[in-house]
């Protein structure tokens, strides 16, 4: 019995998904299977037919953004942004009322919500001081894995910033084996593999020595689609499997296929390469800027689109930035982050209006 045939929800070990017309049969020039309308009486401002459902998991998309992570197609689940990968995991293996998520604060809230949601505790285990950066408690993670189904961990961190050591991520996969899933949110890797292109793969590639490993990716950031809202969960095949029974018939529509698929084209990419060379730049100018700004009592390490900084009083810090017609992000009520901010790399014209707001 695979990993994942075993610690998946019981009702769901025999369940037959729902079969959507696109799901049980492709191919054909006359759909006459899905009780769709013929055509689109009003004519969508693309010009496209929106009569049609779209594909249950796109080939041609899951295809290209196999390519680019370095998997195989049958490893990939793409769906709503990686926020609905991690609601499909816990609906798939988590027991309400019975079994537990971990989660390491400060750490990503979605995590939490979703498992207090769908009925399933949350164990934390905070991050530890280690040199300039937080890093994972392993002693105290594998001391409370009972009930636990799943293990989340933000790498690189939203919202510290940094990466969590590979060698404690490969540990933690060691230790934990078949007793839990590990689920790695990669959502700013493309940031963080930077001048550095064998990170960017270095963990798909571990999908096949570790079964109860997770990753998540996103469109949202690097590739600068957070509109379109597609993500992807990577998996073993046997896990995958298991998230197709619980996700939506129709998950993602027709113009997010297209335009995701479009991202994922050679052009695109390379133009997403140099987009992540301007916001490093731009990066280093604000940290650059507010090295000696009184306020400013701790500078994060950041290998992402953000900045994380402790402040003398962050919320008069994020009202002030808003009487100005900039927005930054208080992050005070995470757990060892008080009187934080976080501030998201913009264009260059939006970071000189944000050093204009911010205090000299």
């Amino acid at each position: 019995m695979s990993i994942a045939d075993r610690l998946q929800r019981q009702h769901l070990r025999d369940l037959t998904p729902y079969a959507s017309a696109r799901r049980s049969m492709s191919g054909g020039a006359v759909w006459l299977n899905a009780n769709e309308a013929p055509l689109t009486p009003s004519q969508p401002p693309d010009g496209a037919q929106a009569n049609r459902y779209p594909a249950f998991q796109s080939s041609t998309l899951n295809q290209a953004y196999a390519s680019y992570a370095g998997v195989s197609e049958e490893q990939l689940l793409s769906c709503r942004g990686s926020d609905e990968a991690i609601d499909l995991l816990i609906r798939t293996f988590c027991e309400p009322g019975q079994d537990r998520v971990m989660i390491c604060p400060p750490t990503y809230g979605m995590y939490a919500i979703s498992a207090q949601t769908h009925g399933a505790g949350v164990t934390e285990v905070p991050l530890i001081a280690r040199g300039r950066n937080l890093q994972l408690d392993l002693a105290a993670i594998y001391s409370q894995l009972d009930q636990v189904k799943l293990i989340f961990i933000c790498s690189p961190s939203n919202p510290l910033g940094n990466e969590l050591a590979t060698d404690d991520l490969e540990n933690l996969l060691e230790q934990v084996g078949e007793r839990a899933l590990v689920v790695v949110d990669q959502a700013y890797i493309e940031f963080a593999a930077t001048g550095q292109p064998d990170k960017l793969n270095q963990l798909t590639g571990w999908l096949a020595r570790y079964p109860q490993l997770v990753i998540l990716r996103t469109l949202s950031k690097a590739f600068g689609l957070a509109a379109i809202r597609c993500g992807f969960a990577l998996a073993g095949r046997d896990i995958i499997q298991c998230l197709r029974k619980v996700i939506a018939p129709y998950p993602l529509p027709q113009s997010t296929l297209d335009y995701a698929t479009g991202a994922l084209q050679p052009e695109a990419i390379s133009a997403m390469h140099a987009m992540l060379t301007t916001v490093t730049e731009q990066r280093q100018r604000l940290l650059t800027a507010l090295t000696h700004r009184q306020w400013v009592k701790r500078i994060w390490p950041s290998t992402t689109n953000f900045v994380l900084l402790s402040v003398t009083d962050a919320a008069a810090l994020v009202a002030s930035c808003a009487e100005q017609g900039v927005l930054i992000r208080n992050q005070s009520q995470q757990l060892n982050l008080s009187n934080s901010v976080r501030i998201s790399i913009g264009s260059s014209q939006e970071m000189d209006q944000l050093l204009e707001a911010l205090p000299a």
